[in-house]
């Protein structure tokens, strides 16, 4: 299993950092953690952010002009507007990363398909975004801009089975309207159905629903997961997770009451499954906006340093 990492990843917002709770340079914590574990990492980096020419692919007209509007870039990153703050900064710290992100989730897919194996990014999982939307601080949707240069670059056909596995707290609409009208994609989502979204359009998109209530805690998350799992075919060409660390109890945001030691089972779980029929996977970061996230990172990749 190889990580892939980019110092370009990290958030440096400065004193811009206290306005949303994300831990900007969380990914550079997992990478010093891991370190100071002992754990070798073998780590592989995307060259530059994914071209706009290839995300204007993937977003609709309308779309194109929102992701060049400041004021609709604060909104989709849950902030109140700064009139200071120019787009040139935006894009410098915010969505020069993303897209950094977005090139390092494609290239996580084609190694994987590559290598029959498994490929790890610490970032993107970006799914409350679309091709017609951004929200939940979600500019580009790294898998669904992945998934579409893949089919284009011939790694994948349109009759390939594609299985996205979405163990983000919170339920990915944004995946959920992507795909909505693509078959071969389906979508397994475990999610707190108490908090945002509350789409139902879009929940009802969702292939193998697994919805939680507030305060659910590790075992029967792990319980249903494992469950929702088993109704997943065997013959799917590649595999996304989304493996956000908002489940942790400590997560405001998230309203779950999962441990460190529970998310790295949970890895652990999905992976072994997936490698047990034999499918490639690219595990994307998510969300996570606690103190607790890059430990629980760093666990979930020592627990699967090994397969």
């Amino acid at each position: 299993m190889k990580i892939i990492y980019h110092p370009g990843y990290n958030y440096r917002l400065g004193l811009l950092r206290y306005l949303h709770p994300f831990e900007g340079e969380k990914f550079l914590s997992v990478i010093n953690d891991l370190s100071k574990q002992g754990v070798e990492v073998d780590c592989i980096s995307p060259t530059e952010p994914v071209s706009m020419d290839i995300v204007n692919e993937y977003l609709n007209s309308l779309m194109q002009k929102c992701v060049q509007s400041k004021i609709l870039i604060f909104r989709a990153l849950e902030v109140s507007k700064i009139p200071f703050i120019s787009f040139n900064y935006l894009h410098k710290k915010i969505l020069k990363p993303m897209r950094l992100a977005v090139a390092g989730t494609l290239l996580g897919a084609e190694r994987a398909l590559d290598s029959g194996g498994v490929m790890w990014n610490l970032s993107g999982g970006f799914h409350h975004a679309s091709y017609q939307f951004m929200q939940g601080f979600c500019i580009y949707n790294d898998i669904a801009i992945a998934h579409q240069q893949l089919i284009k670059n011939g790694r994948l056909s349109t009759d390939d089975k594609v299985l996205i596995i979405d163990v983000d707290a919170h339920h990915g609409n944004g995946n959920a309207f992507s795909f909505r009208e693509q078959t071969n994609v389906h979508l397994l989502d475990v999610y707190n159905e108490d908090i945002y979204p509350l789409s139902g359009f879009t929940r009802e998109q969702v292939d193998f629903p697994v919805p939680l209530t507030s305060g659910t805690l590790g075992e029967e998350y792990l319980a249903r997961l494992s469950s929702a799992l088993e109704l997943t075919d065997s013959d799917y060409a590649l595999a996304f997770i989304v493996a956000g660390t908002d489940v942790l109890a400590e997560d405001k945001l998230g309203g779950l009451g999962l441990s460190v030691e529970d998310v790295a089972a949970r890895e652990k779980m999905i992976l072994e499954h997936l490698q047990k029929h034999k499918i490639p996977a690219v595990v994307t970061g998510g969300g996570g906006y606690s103190k607790q996230s890059a430990k629980a990172v760093s666990a979930a990749i020592k627990a699967c340093a090994s397969l």
